[in-house]
């Protein structure tokens, strides 16, 4: 059987037993696994959380055409009843929408669109149309009123952004 050498001291120190050296080392070693699986766990949090901002960054976006009108000439003129007195009511309208097939569905419907846009503007009050309120709430319901026109003709009505008025003349 091989003989262990023994340490010796050297003059004024104290020989470490070979049992102070083995927790020595056991202690070494744990605290070197500790650091090392803490390295590990905080490099897996950086790499997951910057996979998750790429995953929640929007996808990139296509740049925005520049918008497109239609302008629906002639101008829509109608005559309502307002205290027993005959009113007209001229408006010239514009659509608006960034799409070039959009655009032209609304021309190729332009028929179908100026029907629904003249019955829409002949069943307006006065005094609803007198206020600005009245007026914006006109030209929403003008906006869903050529969207329904773009849907029916197999469009995606989506893509029509506005409705408009660039004249608005009540008498």
């Amino acid at each position: 059987m091989p003989e262990i050498p023994v340490l010796e001291a050297a003059p004024g120190q104290v020989a470490a037993s070979p049992r102070k050296t083995a927790l020595w080392v056991m202690a070494t070693s744990l605290l070197l696994v500790l650091v090392l699986g803490a390295g590990a766990v905080g490099a897996w949090y950086m790499i997951t959380t910057a996979a998750e901002k790429n995953a929640a960054a929007p996808a990139e976006e296509k740049p925005v055409r520049p918008p497109l009108y239609v302008a629906l000439d002639p101008p829509f003129v109608v005559n309502f009843e307002a205290d027993q007195l005959v009113r007209f009511l001229q408006v010239t309208v514009q659509v608006m929408s960034r799409d070039p097939n959009t655009v032209d569905v609304i021309k190729a419907n332009d028929p179908v669109v100026r029907n629904d846009l003249l019955l829409l503007l002949a069943n307006q009050k006065y005094e609803t149309l007198a206020t600005r309120e009245g007026k914006e709430k006109l030209r929403q319901q003008s906006l869903d009123v050529v969207r329904k026109v773009v849907k029916n003709a197999g469009g995606k009505p989506e893509l029509v952004e506005a409705v408009y008025f660039t004249s608005f003349v009540m008498q």
